[in-house]
This record gives C-alpha cells, sequence and structure tokens, in this order.
C-alpha cells in the first residue's frame, strides 16, 4: 500500500480518525505513527474539535499492532530493538505517551485490538467495543514486551492478578469479559456499533468543552495522588476553564431555561 495509512476526517466538532490498512489487520508502520503525529496535533490545536474517534477500517480488526514484517525487517538491518516507550521513533509522542492530549478520545473497536491495537485502546479516554471485539498483548510470545504502555495501563485498569495472568501468558479475552473488567465503557452488536458511539459523541459536543478538558486533565494527572493533594493541585485547564465565559454561561442558560452557548473561551 503506498497512499495515507490513516484517514482524518473533521466534522460537528467531532474528528475521526480511521487506521488504513485493513489488508494487514490495520498493523502500524513508521510512516503509520508519524501520519498519526501529525493528526494528534491538529487534534490538539484546532479548537473546533471536542472530541476524537479512533477506530480501524473494515469489521476484521481495529488493529493488531506492530507491523512485525516491517520490524523483522528492520532487525535484519540492525536498526536499534525498541523498548518502553516511543521517545526517539517515529511519531514521537504517539498517543501511548502523549500525556498532554487535552481532548476526549474515544476508541471504536470492532474485531481484534491486539498489542499495539490494544494499548491505543487503553491509551484512550473511552471504548466502545461491538460484541465481536477481541483483546489481547501477544507480545509475551513473541520475545517482546508491551512497550506501548500495555504493561503499565493494564495493571492500572485491572486487578494486578487478573492483569498479570493477560500479560504474561498473551492469552485473549472478548468483548464480554472486557466489558465485565471494566476496560470497555459498553459492548454493542456490530451493527449497532457507529449508532453507539455516535450517541457518545453527541453527549461529549453537548458538554461544555473546557469542562471536559478540565475534568479530563484532573482526573489523569490526581489518580496517584493522595485525596488531599489532589485538591490542592494545579490544573491548567481548569484555571482557563473558571476564567472562561462558559464557567457562567451553564448556569445562566439553566436559569433562563435554554441551551447553553458554548464558545469554548
Amino acid at each position: 500500500m503506498t497512499g495515507p495509512r490513516v484517514r482524518y476526517e473533521k466534522k460537528e466538532h467531532v474528528a475521526r480518525i480511521t487506521l488504513d490498512r485493513p489488508e494487514v489487520l490495520n498493523a502500524m508502520d513508521l510512516r503509520t505513527h508519524e501520519e498519526l503525529a501529525e493528526i494528534w496535533d491538529d487534534v490538539e490545536a484546532d479548537d473546533d474539535v471536542r472530541v476524537a474517534v479512533l477506530t480501524g477500517e473494515g469489521e476484521r480488526a481495529f488493529s493488531v499492532g506492530q507491523d512485525l514484517k516491517e520490524r523483522d525487517r528492520l532487525n535484519r538491518d540492525g536498526a536499534p530493538l525498541t523498548t518502553f516507550g516511543s521517545r526517539g521513533q517515529p511519531g514521537w509522542p504517539r498517543l501511548t505517551d502523549r500525556f498532554t492530549l487535552s481532548k476526549p478520545v474515544l476508541a471504536r473497536v470492532d474485531g481484534y485490538a491486539l498489542g499495539g491495537g490494544f494499548e491505543l485502546a487503553l491509551a484512550c479516554d473511552l471504548i466502545i467495543a461491538s460484541d465481536r471485539a477481541v483483546f489481547g498483548l501477544p507480545e509475551v510470545r513473541l520475545g517482546l514486551v508491551p512497550g506501548a504502555g500495555g504493561a503499565f495501563r493494564l495493571p492500572r485498569q485491572l486487578p494486578l492478578k487478573t492483569a498479570m495472568g493477560y500479560l504474561l501468558t498473551g492469552r485473549r479475552m472478548n468483548a464480554a469479559t472486557a466489558l465485565a473488567h471494566g476496560l470497555v465503557n459498553e459492548v454493542v452488536p456490530a451493527e449497532r456499533l457507529d449508532d453507539c458511539v455516535r450517541e457518545w459523541t453527541d453527549d461529549l459536543v453537548r458538554s461544555a468543552p473546557l469542562s471536559v478538558r478540565a475534568i479530563k486533565e484532573a482526573a489523569l494527572r490526581s489518580v496517584d495522588l493522595p485525596l488531599e493533594e489532589a485538591f490542592s493541585a494545579q490544573y491548567p485547564w481548569e484555571e482557563r476553564r473558571r476564567r472562561s465565559t462558559d464557567a457562567v454561561e451553564g448556569v445562566a442558560a439553566f436559569a433562563e431555561r435554554r441551551e447553553p452557548r458554548w464558545t469554548g473561551h
């Protein structure tokens, strides 16, 4: 495939990012990461974008992660081996270690989300999955490590023993199991997936954009802080929100029985 690896569309405050290599189950090569980095930069910079939806082309896979055929060629050419994080690699910082992205990202998962594909989904704020979604981190069976955050995020999002079971064996979990573990927000039949994603994005767009960014920042930055410190920490997006016109617009709209008119300023 010689064309773009990723499709990027923006409409009605929603950015849609589609990994577009269905012939290899949306495996990600270095060029894919380069394209994604430019897209994430634009998502953050464009104030008209309030939420991003990340998905994979086709019904078979969200993404099966690293393009292992490319990795094999790089190994044979003597390229440095990878480890945790994307520093020094094309597309850095990738979504999996891009910790300053202030807008919510929703993963729309249909089919396989394996390896780096699962790690991409874990790095998103919300996951909506079809009932045929399959998740897993097979790196241990390949002599690799889940270097895009799987080794770190899975133990934070699951009970430790449960996470270790998946990390150390490469076992897969189906959508129902992922839902039971709280890894995904909702599981629906495949034919309902787009409608369900639209319901979530509609709710996100309806929310005050600065409130969304302030809450995301506060929740993620404080999750490992003692509660007392969380209350006293500084959150730049919250400072922007509380000084904005939106901070009074929502209450005014409620009192006047009308829909709020968010400006994001």
